[in-house]
């Protein structure tokens, strides 16, 4: 999200014309012509930048076609940013969300285009060590914000249940990944089992983003400084060790893609080291570290087991016709990929 493009043809699946009604509407008046481009980036919910007038907004939207139970909760975004406004978790000013599907043939919502850098290599070429290592510190930084959070305080005190969040999330992911299955994958299967026999206690319920990484987040265009934190789909309440430790998979996942730190000489950039990065969140959000630790082979294998299941949902809308994502089918290749890094974490931790 930099800076503004040119109108493109990649609207045609939008009513422009009704769009156009609603912001005017139920929003506010604009003058000239809509323009709508779609943009890459979200595999689960199109999105798209919407220029009316002088102001620019972005509309996210369900996929049309059969869609997973629980799946593209659009909703739970809108509501979470909409309670985190004001909070010290920086958020996009939300406008409009209409679960009506006769609208645009699927419910979306709106909201304020938020200027700055989307920083997409976890490595930050062209940075010094001295700005990496501020970007990853802010990073953290956010992240303890986040779950600093009164969630009950906002508004989000029903946004799900206190306790049990790893139990639930395992059963709820295994369901997803039983719908989407498209080919058996041993690790998955050995995860699985290993983990439902292996929960470890939660000692706090906090709000969780469920998604937070580079990538997910609008830098400020010069400054190493957070100005919004999106994609807030798998947002919801349950265990800020497990939310922190998703986010600390890039320094385990060696696939070949750019959201890996894995195999990186870190100490030359200036990108603190995976137990660094633990010590700092611990310093961060006032927590022992030492606990963190202690289980820390199971919320890495978690978390790796829950992205194979996202990962294998995207597989499946691929072969549906339906994915967000033109690169969506890449992912299917990923999913034993991640599955076998989980089961590794696993039995590492076995050893």
């Amino acid at each position: 999200m930099t800076a503004r493009t040119a109108h493109s043809d990649l609207n045609s699946d939008l009513d422009t014309g009704r769009l156009a009604e609603v912001i005017r509407t139920r929003i506010e008046p604009f003058t000239g012509d809509l323009q709508v481009r779609r943009i890459e980036g979200g595999q689960s919910n199109p999105t798209y930048i919407v220029d009316a007038g002088a102001n620019r907004y972005v509309l996210r939207r369900k996929p049309s076609g059969p869609l997973l139970p629980s799946a593209h909760a659009i909703e739970r975004e809108f509501r979470a940013m909409q309670a985190l406004d004001g909070t010290e978790v920086p958020v996009p000013r939300v406008r409009l969300l209409c679960e009506d599907p006769e609208v645009l043939g699927s419910a979306f919502y709106v909201m304020d285009f938020v200027d700055g850098r989307i920083l997409g290599d976890q490595t930050l070429p062209g940075m010094t060590p001295a700005q990496r290592l501020a970007h990853y510190t802010e990073l953290n930084r956010v992240l303890a914000r986040l779950h600093a959070v009164d969630h009950r305080a906002c508004g989000l005190g029903d946004f799900g249940r206190e306790g049990s969040y790893v139990q639930r999330q395992l059963e709820r992911w295994t369901r997803q990944y039983r719908a989407s299955e498209t080919t058996p994958i041993p690790a998955m299967e050995n995860l699985i089992a290993w983990l439902g026999e292996r929960v470890p206690p939660q000692d706090t319920t906090t709000l969780v983003h469920g998604d937070y990484r580079l990538d997910n987040v609008v830098w400020h265009p010069t400054e190493p400084r957070i100005v919004a934190v999106l994609d807030w789909e798998l947002s919801t309440l349950g265990d800020p060790l497990v939310d922190f430790a998703y986010h600390c998979m890039t320094w385990h996942l060696a696939l070949g893609t750019h959201r890996t730190l894995a195999g990186v000489d870190l100490a030359p950039l200036g990108i603190p080291d995976e137990g660094a990065y633990v010590a700092l969140y611990a310093q961060h959000s006032g927590r022992d570290v030492n606990p963190i630790r202690d289980n820390w082979a199971f919320y890495m294998a978690f978390n790796l087991f829950r992205l194979a299941a996202i990962q294998q949902g995207v597989a499946r809308r691929a072969l549906d016709g339906n994915a967000a994502n033109s690169r969506a089918r890449d992912v299917a290749a990923r999913v034993a990929l991640t599955a076998e890094a989980g089961w590794a974490q696993a039995a590492r931790a076995m050893a």
